[in-house]
């Protein structure tokens, strides 16, 4: 025996994954795409049971030759024994009229980092081979401006190509010249260069003569922040090495990071998907239902049934279409409903902090802990928590940042990883940059205020707030 998912459970899935502006997609896309689907406020004194009972049965239907056959009606028809609609007729359903003109809707987007940089170049005197050179060497730079390739494998694109044989010292040259374009550091082969090309363009200073010396003949010292290395190669002191590492540390190490597509732009604007609201001491929560349309089945379009009774193709394409249209309308409202008994149940567990806002008022919540208070599957709740957003009153969070571990302190307490997390980013936040705090000083420093963390724990969570080592966090 194989257990087997049913097509609404597919549709229950798919969608609870889905966040509110893609559910709008997603419902906009189903009504283009089944004439059987409406939108709209639709009299329920009709249930849908009631319109079924509408539908010719099979019991109703001769068995004539070219007739709809009990088969056909069958309660026992699903999805999968449907033929795909290449299969079916389309009977004029989406008939548009060849004498309606077709409106071109004009589109624009802003320059690409590509394209500024092309129209720079246009602007240079250049040689027919040296634009093309310069081109192609633009076409290979990537989003944050960095000319990666090995100019080798570049010369033998070259030739290949376009039949251009271009000695590598030539090939340098043109790189050169493309370097010259704006933003300064475009066209560099790796950071070193890129902040050197920035360096150079600007006014000359001592300070920025010394960046330029750290730069040069003492970079994998800088990166390494080894300071004292720096002033005793170079001969300066920590004055002067801290004005030149400021001139440097105010440079664009991604000179094309300015430019983001307008996908970019719009996947970075937050929808939220929830919304929990503090009136006078209570919780309040509402949803994005405002971009979830009033769904139900056409009656024009299941009366059609009768019309095409006689015809087995367009009997079998309406009643498809309205299985189909039934089916989502059900997947669209349980996943409503198991949306708001997820968001229920977290904010069962996390009142505390929907109340107060501090990170302390956090408690450890996994999983298997908002799937029990909802009544649901650990799967289920990890789908709808996955990429969706609530809107509280301090602020919009991703609902994945209420789950946490748990850890005990020394009052016998559980508390949440995440309030330990924050205890140890404001450590490293107030520590004496001149001298950080090594993971075991940080060990020692969360166990004084209670919290028994392993050495080894200590640096896990540091590495997962983006924070460097004790070494590369000290300044002069």
């Amino acid at each position: 025996m194989q257990q087997k998912l049913s097509p609404l459970q597919i549709q229950q899935i798919k969608l609870l994954e889905l966040t509110a502006l893609e559910m709008q997609d997603r419902i906009v896309q189903e009504l283009a795409d089944n004439p059987a689907l409406e939108e709209g406020v639709e009299l329920f004194g009709e249930s849908e049971d009631d319109f079924h009972e509408d539908l010719p049965s099979a019991e109703t239907e001769n068995n004539e030759e070219g007739s709809l056959s009990g088969d056909v009606m069958s309660d026992d028809l699903t999805l999968g024994d449907y033929r795909t609609e290449d299969d079916v007729p389309d009977y004029a359903f989406n008939y548009v009229s060849s004498s309606e003109s077709r409106t071109e809707i004009p589109y624009s987007e802003a320059e690409s980092f590509n394209e500024y940089l092309l129209h720079q170049l246009q602007l240079k005197k250049l040689s027919e081979r040296e634009a093309k050179i310069a081109e192609y060497l633009i076409g290979n730079l990537e989003d944050d401006g960095y000319l990666r390739r090995d100019l080798n494998d570049v010369s033998n694109d070259l030739l290949f190509q376009y039949g251009l044989d271009v000695p590598f010292a030539e090939l340098k040259e043109v790189l050169a010249l493309a370097q010259t374009l704006d933003p300064a550091g475009v066209g560099a082969t790796d950071l070193q260069q890129c902040l050197l090309l920035q360096l150079q363009r600007k006014e000359a200073t001592s300070d920025r003569q010394i960046a330029i010396a750290v730069l040069e003949k003492q970079f994998e010292a800088f990166a390494k922040k080894q300071y004292d290395k720096i002033t005793h190669g170079l001969g300066i002191s920590d004055a002067e090495l801290k004005r030149a590492v400021k001139e440097i540390v105010s440079l664009n190490p991604k000179p094309g990071s300015a430019w983001e597509s307008a996908t970019e732009t719009k996947m970075a604007q937050i929808t939220p998907d929830f919304t929990v609201e503090t009136i006078n001491g209570k919780l309040f929560l509402s949803m994005a239902e405002h971009s979830i349309p009033e769904l139900h089945i056409s009656h024009d379009f299941a009366a059609m049934l009768n019309q095409y009774a006689k015809n087995d193709d367009a009997a079998l394409f309406i009643k498809q279409k309205t299985d189909a249209a039934r089916w989502f309308i059900d997947a669209v409202r349980q996943r409503q409903n198991t949306l708001r008994n997820t968001m229920e149940a977290i904010m069962t567990i996390q009142q505390d902090f929907f109340l107060t806002g501090e990170d302390s008022a956090l408690k450890p919540m996994i999983l298997k802990d908002v799937a029990e208070i909802a009544a649901c599957d650990i799967s289920t709740v990890s789908r709808v928590v996955s990429s969706k957003y609530v809107q509280t009153n301090w602020g919009v969070y991703l609902l994945k940042y209420f789950f946490s571990e748990g850890l005990t302190n020394e009052l016998g307490e559980e508390v949440s990883t995440r309030e330990i997390k924050a205890i140890l980013e404001g450590c490293i936040e107030a520590e004496d940059k001149s001298q950080p705090l090594s993971d075991e000083a940080l060990t020692k420093l969360l166990a004084e205020k209670g919290y028994e963390v392993a050495r080894r724990t200590v640096a896990k969570y540091r590495e997962g707030l983006g924070i460097p080592v004790a070494r590369l966090r000290k300044e002069i």
